[in-house]
């Protein structure tokens, strides 16, 4: 990992979530310039150097877009969807990174995950509009920027290990027939995105 020369000004939707909170700390650790949007930001950690926190409800006019030289949302998908047409227009010529999810991804059948038996119905919803997100960014038009990083199966808070596996549409597992990716290393691969891009206009996936 080469942490660019100067640091990227990087606006985060969603800052306090699971997937945000990891992903503007693995920013700051970078050097980079982190705008925290979200509802709340009771609890949060100490201020840091290179943060500012934005208290906002993204679902009226989002805030800290036009200062950004990345916008990365992790908002729920069924939150985000809406939100694009904004996202785009006012955050046009920049980045825009989301948080993906998993069910979209393949088997190696051809299926998708989200098309299983043993796919949990309270999971459908959002799993659903994570589809219909990707759906939308790849019927943009070819100048807007966007990336979707959908992680492994099982996407919890655990270790930056910083070591672990990249792929397209394909679910990732082990040898094991397990899929996972910790919070921590999802950010990783995120921010290494961001100061090496790879993946624009197309959905990536990381797992172990």
């Amino acid at each position: 990992m080469n942490t660019p020369a100067a640091p990227v000004k990087i606006t985060v939707l969603g800052a306090t979530g699971m997937a945000g909170s990891r992903i503007v700390d693995e920013a700051l650790t970078r050097g980079h310039a982190v705008t925290a949007v979200a509802r709340r930001h009771d609890g949060q950690a100490p201020a840091r150097d290179g943060l500012q926190r934005v208290t906002a409800d993204v679902t009226g006019p989002v805030p800290a877009l036009e200062a950004a030289d990345v916008v990365v949302s992790a908002l729920p998908a069924r939150v985000a969807l809406p939100l694009l047409p904004e996202l785009t227009a006012r955050a046009a010529g920049r980045r825009l990174l989301f948080v993906g999810g998993a069910g979209s991804l393949r088997l190696p059948s051809g299926e998708r995950v989200i098309d299983q038996p043993g796919f949990r119905e309270e999971w459908k919803p959002e799993a659903s509009a994570h589809v219909e997100l990707l759906d939308a960014l790849r019927a943009l038009p070819q100048d807007v920027d966007w990336t979707f990083l959908s992680p492994s199966a099982l996407f919890l808070p655990g270790e930056r290990t910083g070591t672990f596996r990249l792929g397209d549409d394909d679910l990732l597992t082990e040898a094991d027939g397990t899929s996972r990716i910790s919070a921590e290393d999802y950010a990783v691969a995120l921010l290494d995105e961001i100061e090496t891009p790879r993946h624009s206009r197309r959905r990536f996936t990381v797992g172990y």
